[in-house]
């Protein structure tokens, strides 16, 4: 069964989807199976990797009209596409019988087929997002190293650990990957230590350094390992997402 991970960051511009694809990408370099699901109505995940809109996207899986049919991207990847009607969903679905557990019920007739699953999120604390957590056993928090991306850090850790106590009790924060990260900065050496100080060993150690291949990468709609392998982005995801994965499987 796949062990399911959502990337979570309530403000937007932090390396997000970025992150979610990269990591997904590192796993497949690493030998495993991976699940994108891009929960997010502006489809940045879907788009970064060129993948075609389906006739079955995440919106119409959680409306019920059909199961997921995820798209093979490449060898190891697959992809449950997202759409701007996804916006809609939270307004359609309030009135659903357990509606914090539908994209659950979706995930356990695809867990077996896949190593990973992971959940890019919407920027806000939703109906999606409950969804995405509800469903997952790790979160990963993106965040860009900057003032501003560390306001609200006790907002997201207060969001966790309600889902914890009321929905999903396995959820576990599986850490914070700090990201755009340039050692020259004086701030954003003093956001690493600041988010240190409050989320401890929780931090990994590897740290996404700014980089500008991962942002030309979705122009060309690949990830970091087909841009660019040998670039400082794909260095440090690959390095990243062993962290990841030893946390995850408990190495």
């Amino acid at each position: 069964m796949a062990i399911t991970i959502s990337l979570l960051n309530h403000k937007g511009g932090v390396g997000k989807t970025t992150s979610a694809v990269n990591i997904g990408a590192a796993m497949v370099e690493l030998g495993k199976r991976v699940l994108l699901i891009d929960l997010d109505p502006q489809a940045n995940l879907t788009i970064s990797l060129g993948v075609p809109r389906q006739k079955i996207t995440v919106y119409e899986a959680l409306r019920g009209e059909g199961e997921f049919a995820p798209y093979t991207h490449k060898p190891g990847m697959d992809v449950v596409t997202s759409s701007l009607d996804l916006s809609g969903a939270e307004m359609e679905l309030i009135n659903e019988a357990g509606r914090e557990y539908i994209l659950r019920e979706l995930l356990i007739q695809v867990s077996d087929d896949y190593d990973y699953i992971i959940i890019d999120c919407p920027p806000s604390l939703g109906l999606l997002t409950l969804n995405a957590l509800t469903s997952s056993r790790y979160v990963l928090i993106p965040l860009q190293t900057e003032f501003l991306a560390v306001q609200g850090l006790a907002k997201i850790k207060q969001v966790i650990d309600k889902v914890r106590m009321r929905l999903n009790k396995n959820l576990e924060m599986c850490g914070v990957i700090a990201t755009m990260y340039n050692s020259q900065r004086v701030l954003n050496r003093d956001v690493v230590d600041t988010i240190q100080k409050f989320f401890g060993e929780k931090v990994f150690k590897t740290l996404v350094r700014d980089n500008i291949a991962l942002a030309e990468a979705p122009a060309q709609r690949k990830d970091i390992f087909e841009y660019s392998p040998k670039s400082p982005g794909a260095v440090d995801y690959l390095e990243l997402t062993k962290e990841i994965i030893g946390r995850t499987q408990g190495q």
